[in-house]
């Protein structure tokens, strides 16, 4: 209890600099602990949506009743339905379109899934750039903090005839603290950022794989007809 009330009070007897140094790394690890447990479980959702949409796309079911299926749930598809979704969709349309040639019917769908892939990526990628400005900055934050406290500290031992360590122990502790919370907000952003990202990555890998997939098949559809 006395190392809390210790702890506590260098903080409120730091300067009113460091104080607002303290406050701003806070609320950056507040918003990145946040923007973690935001990711982690959609990432996590992403990733079992995809397991489940490839094991009935694959299942060697007909495309119009799983596109059929798709279009009937009540939310948005997201993740590789909606890139399913997408391409159907505009191959479908353009295949009704009188005069259309399978080529133009393929590449119609390739762009309708590109543009799909590209908006799934926007919606797993958010949040990361925070993620990554929290983890690159708050340490040079918290050293600001660090620098500024203890450059007062040595200020006013000017003003005394006799510099004492008890007389700097306190200022130079309580400027220390800003670069202990620069460091406790920035290892948790940068750790979750390169997982995220990692997992981001691989999740695009698969998309981007089932798209070239489905075109082919697409593809061998648009010749038959």
């Amino acid at each position: 209890m006395t190392a809390d009330l210790s702890f506590v009070s260098l903080i409120l007897g730091a300067s009113l600099p460091v104080q607002l140094v303290l406050l701003l790394l806070l609320l950056a690890s507040l918003l990145s602990w946040a923007a973690i447990f935001d990711r982690w479980r959609l990432l996590g959702k992403a990733s079992r949506e995809a397991n489940r949409f490839e094991r009935h796309f694959w299942g060697g079911g007909d495309l119009g009743k799983l596109y059929r299926e798709v279009e009937r749930q009540p939310r948005e598809p997201i993740g590789m339905a909606s890139v399913f979704t997408a391409g159907f969709r505009e191959f479908v349309r353009l295949r009704d379109t009188e005069g259309m040639d399978p080529t133009t019917m393929v590449e119609g769908a390739r762009r309708a899934m590109h543009v799909a892939l590209s908006r799934e990526m926007d919606r797993l990628e958010q949040y990361l750039s925070l993620l990554a400005t929290v983890g690159s900055t708050s340490p040079y934050v918290g050293l600001f903090g660090t620098v500024w406290g203890i450059m007062i500290s040595f200020m006013a031992l000017g003003n005394v005839k006799q510099a004492t360590l008890s007389m700097v122990a306190p200022g130079i502790a309580e400027a220390l603290i800003a670069t202990a919370m620069g460091l406790f907000a920035a290892i948790p952003a940068v750790v979750a950022y390169n997982r995220f990202a990692n997992d981001v990555e691989r999740l695009h890998g698969r998309y981007d794989d089932f798209a070239e997939e489905f075109t082919n098949i697409l593809q061998r559809r648009a010749h038959r007809s």
